[in-house]
C-alpha cells in the first residue's frame, strides 16, 4: 500500500539535497503552502539510506553565515522525508513506488557523472546500473499502471540536465524495446525541466571546534548537515501552481531560459572552486576558508575570476555582483568547506566548470589564460602525487602518462587539450620539481 503523503520521488540522499530540496519541502510544509513529503531512493550501491531510516528520516540542518549584513546561525530539524529505499537491497520496493498516484515530482542529484547513457543495462537488471536506466524502469512501471507522468527536476550540475536525462531515458526505452506507446507517454505525459542549483553545503561539520556541543544540542545526530544562508534554484517553465516554491517565499526563479543563470554560477562559483582546489591541496591547505586567508591563494583566485573568467562571460547581467558575492561566501567563517570534498571527480568537474572558459578565452584574446592553465597543470599534478577521489581506471591512466600524453588523451578530458600544453606544462614542471614558494610566481608578473 502506498503512502498518500509521498508526493516527491528523490534520487539522492547526500548532503546537498538534504540542505536544498528537502529544506524547501520542509519550509513549504511548515507554511502550509504544500502538503507532501519526499521518498528517497539511493542511486548508487553505497549510500546512507539505512542511517536515514534509523533516524526516522529526520535530521538537523545548521545554517550559518552572513545574510544582508547580519550574522545567521540557526539549527532546524528537517522532517520532509518520509522514508528511504535502497533499490540494491529491495528493488521491488523501489518499483512499487510507481503505484502511488499522488507521487508527482521527481528530483535528483546524482553528481555530474550520474546522468549517463551506458547502453549495456538490461530491462530485467535489478537494478540497472545508471540513474537514467533506473528511472526508465520506474517510468515504465508507472506507464503500465495507466497513471500520469511526472514533473522532473534534475539538480545535477551539467548543461541541459533535464534535456539530457530525457534523451537518455528515451534511448533506454528504444534499447529495451518498450514500445512506441511508452515512448509517446514519456514525451507527452512527463515534463523535464532544466534547472540550476546553488548552495554551498559542506555536510557534516566534523572539523568544527564545537562539534561536541553541536551534536549535544541536536541529540547526537549522525546526519547533521551544514549549509550557508544563500540558496538559489532556477527552473525552466512555471509550475508554481503545483509546486509553490515562489508562493512560499523561497529564492526560486521560474524562467524560460536557465542558461544565463547556469553559465554565471558554473563559470564563476564552481569554476573558482575547481581552479583553486588542486593547487591549494598540494600546498597543504585544507579548507576554502584557509585559502581566503592565504594571500597567495586569494590573489590566485582573483586572477582567475576577475582577469580570466569575467572577461570571457562579461561583467553585465549581474555577473560582477555575483562574483563579489562569491568571495564573501567563500569567506564564511562558520563553514569549513573541505577542499578534499570539492575534489571529488575533479576531472569531470574541470571539463564542465573550467575548460569552456579556457577555450573561449583563447578564442577571444588569442592566448591562453595564465591562471586557468595553472589550474590545469595543478589538476594533473594532483592526480599524479595528491589524493584524487575518482575512478581507479582514470587515475591509473593519468599516473602512467606524461603530461602531454595526458592532455592529448580524449579518454581523460573528452577532447585533445594540446593547445594548452606549452603554457600549462611550464606550471606543471614547476609544481613537480620546484618548492611551493615558486609555484605561483607567475602572479607577480
Amino acid at each position: 500500500m502506498y503512502n498518500k503523503n509521498e508526493t516527491v520521488l528523490q534520487f539522492g540522499e547526500g548532503g546537498f539535497l538534504r540542505a536544498f530540496a528537502d529544506y524547501f519541502l520542509h519550509r513549504m510544509n511548515e507554511l502550509g503552502t504544500y502538503n507532501g513529503k519526499a521518498v528517497v531512493v539511493q542511486p548508487i550501491e553505497k549510500g546512507r539510506v539505512d542511517e536515514l531510516n534509523a533516524q526516522g528520516c529526520r535530521y538537523h540542518l545548521l545554517i550559518r553565515g552572513m545574510e544582508n549584513g547580519e550574522k545567521v546561525n540557526n539549527c532546524i530539524e528537517i522532517r520532509s522525508i518520509s522514508r528511504a529505499i535502497n533499490p540494491y537491497a529491495d528493488y521491488n520496493a523501489y518499483l512499487e513506488l510507481a503505484e502511488n498516484p499522488n507521487l508527482r515530482i521527481i528530483i535528483s542529484n546524482t553528481t555530474e557523472t550520474g546522468i549517463e547513457y551506458l547502453g549495456k543495462e538490461k530491462p530485467d537488471d535489478r537494478p540497472p546500473k545508471s540513474f537514467p536506466a533506473k528511472l526508465t524502469a520506474f517510468l515504465y512501471r508507472r506507464f503500465t499502471l495507466g497513471l500520469p507522468g511526472f514533473l522532473v527536476l534534475p539538480c545535477e550540475l551539467i548543461d541541459d540536465n533535464a534535456s539530457l536525462l530525457r534523451e537518455y531515458v528515451l534511448k533506454y526505452a528504444v534499447l529495451w524495446e518498450l514500445g512506441e506507446n511508452f515512448e509517446r507517454w514519456l514525451r507527452e505525459e512527463n515534463i523535464f525541466c532544466n534547472t540550476l542549483v546553488d548552495r554551498i553545503t559542506p555536510g557534516f561539520p566534523k572539523d568544527d571546534e564545537n562539534i561536541e556541543t553541536l551534536l549535544e544540542n541536536c541529540g547526537g545526530d549522525a546526519l547533521l548537515n551544514t549549509t550557508e544562508p544563500f540558496y538559489l534554484w532556477v527552473i525552466e517553465g512555471d509550475h508554481d501552481d503545483e509546486f509553490p516554491l515562489v508562493k512560499s517565499g523561497l529564492n526560486v526563479i521560474w524562467t524560460d531560459d536557465v542558461r544565463p543563470y547556469k553559465k554565471r554560477k558554473v563559470r564563476i562559483l564552481n569554476g573558482a572552486h575547481t581552479s583553486l582546489v588542486p593547487g591549494a591541496l598540494l600546498s597543504g591547505l585544507e579548507t576554502v576558508g584557509e585559502c581566503m586567508k592565504d594571500n597567495t591563494q586569494r590573489k590566485y583566485l582573483e586572477q582567475c575570476v576577475t582577469k580570466e573568467i569575467l572577461p570571457v562571460i562579461g561583467e553585465g547581467g549581474g555577473n560582477r555582483e555575483f562574483a563579489d558575492a562569491v568571495f564573501e561566501r567563500f569567506e564564511n567563517p562558520f563553514i569549513r568547506h573541505r577542499l578534499q570534498s570539492i575534489a571529488l571527480n575533479s576531472i569531470s568537474k574541470f571539463c564542465v566548470r573550467v575548460l569552456p572558459t579556457m577555450k573561449e578565452y583563447r578564442e577571444k584574446f588569442g592566448q591562453n589564460p595564465k591562471g586557468l592553465c595553472f589550474a590545469l597543470a595543478s589538476l594533473v599534478a594532483f592526480y599524479k602525487k595528491g589524493t584524487p577521489d575518482d575512478s581507479p581506471e582514470l587515475i591509473e591512466i593519468i599516473k602512467k602518462g606524461s603530461f602531454r600524453e595526458i592532455l592529448s588523451d580524449d579518454r581523460i578530458f573528452g577532447e585533445d587539450l594540446s593547445a594548452f600544453a606549452d603554457d600549462a606544462e611550464q606550471h606543471y614542471r614547476i609544481i613537480m620539481e620546484k618548492p611551493k614558494s615558486q609555484w605561483y610566481s607567475f602572479l607577480e608578473e
